[in-house]
């Protein structure tokens, strides 16, 4: 028997499943860890636009490969791991174009699909993996998957060099984001967020300046402290006060790109961004190009695992890590089944 997390309409459960076995091009992983995702929280909360309890989550997962079905040659048992969550059907239009992400018929391990990286094991698509070089350990290899998220939202903004770059929202997509576009060159960075203690803490990890999100005048002053409009805004909460806050930012011929999961429809003020020639651009998640260049800026320490992952907790704790994700506290909160091979 194995233990599986399952976030049902009635909270977070740990519950005893019988043990996957590996389909044709399946193997077997034992989780390491697996990371609780702001999408966990909002769906375990009725406002995911996509996910709905009961669901088995952890797509933010490391593991080690036990088995392989007999086809797969591309990985070995023993291997360390992680996972791209998207489960492309990989013969669309899309797919067939080297855009799986955006798969007509896509799933999504971790996120509707019958498993989820929180348990002790699970089964897996062998083309969804990555394997881990020896010097990324766990803890900073289950930032892989969400700073994959700004890598490639930032790749859709287009070149950042001596760019005005505004973020709304410090939470941990949105300071990830941070530190990707900083890498990329922008000039100037400002950022946006409700919290006083989460203003404080963009500023501890790099933001020129910050800016109380919820004041009407919010995105004068972030002009003003860019000391000119945003050549591209980064909207990681995508509620309709971000989004009219985003789009006023950039105006005039800015870009704003959409990274943040939508709870729900928004209205688009259309005039100002056809006479203002606005871009808003989507990003949605990740490609295998994204996750190489996230193993490659934590490998040169531009995100350190030891400032983001702020929680380690056991399986059975599963309820208690949502509620430390959810409360505010924390940035990124980690299950693992086995949490003595850590220290924080």
């Amino acid at each position: 028997m194995m233990r599986k997390v399952v976030v049902a309409p009635g909270g977070v459960e740990v519950r005893e499943v019988a043990e996957p076995e590996p389909g044709p091009g399946e193997v077997l992983i034992r989780t390491s860890v697996s990371g609780v995702c702001g999408s966990d929280i909002h769906a375990l909360q009725g406002r995911h636009p996509n996910v709905t309890p009961p669901y088995a989550p952890g797509h933010e997962v490391v593991g080690v490969v036990l088995a392989v079905s007999p086809e797969v040659t591309s990985v070995l048992p023993g291997a360390r791991v992680t996972v791209e969550p998207d489960l492309p059907c990989w013969s669309c239009k899309q797919c067939r174009a080297g855009r799986e992400n955006l798969c007509e018929h896509l799933g999504f391990f971790g996120c509707g699909s019958e498993q989820g990286g929180m348990a002790d094991l699970f089964t897996i698509d062998a083309r969804r993996l990555h394997e881990l070089p020896e010097d990324l350990d766990d803890r900073a290899a289950a930032l892989i998957e969400p700073l994959s998220t700004p890598v490639h939202a930032t790749r859709l903004a287009g070149p950042l060099g001596d760019k005005a770059v505004a973020i709304l929202g410090a939470g941990t997509i949105g300071l990830l984001t941070l530190r990707v576009a900083r890498a990329r060159g922008a000039k100037r960075i400002v950022m946006t967020a409700r919290s006083a203690a989460h203003r404080d803490r963009a500023l501890r990890f790099g933001a020129d300046a910050v800016v109380d999100a919820q004041l009407p005048e919010a995105p004068d002053l972030v002009r003003a402290k860019l000391e000119e409009s945003a050549d591209v805004v980064f909207d990681c909460v995508a509620e309709e006060s971000t989004l009219h806050q985003a789009l006023a930012i950039a105006n005039k011929g800015g870009t704003v790109v959409v990274v943040g999961v939508p709870p729900g429809d928004v209205t688009v003020p259309l005039a100002l961004v056809q006479d203002s020639q606005l871009r808003i651009q989507g990003s949605a998640t990740y490609l295998p190009e994204d996750y190489r260049e996230a193993m490659t800026l934590l490998r040169e320490g531009v995100v350190d695992a030891a400032e983001f992952v702020t929680a380690i907790r056991p399986l059975e704790e599963a309820a208690q890590a949502f509620a430390d994700a959810a409360g505010g506290g924390h940035l990124k909160v980690l299950l693992a089944p086995e949490t003595q091979q850590f220290a924080l």
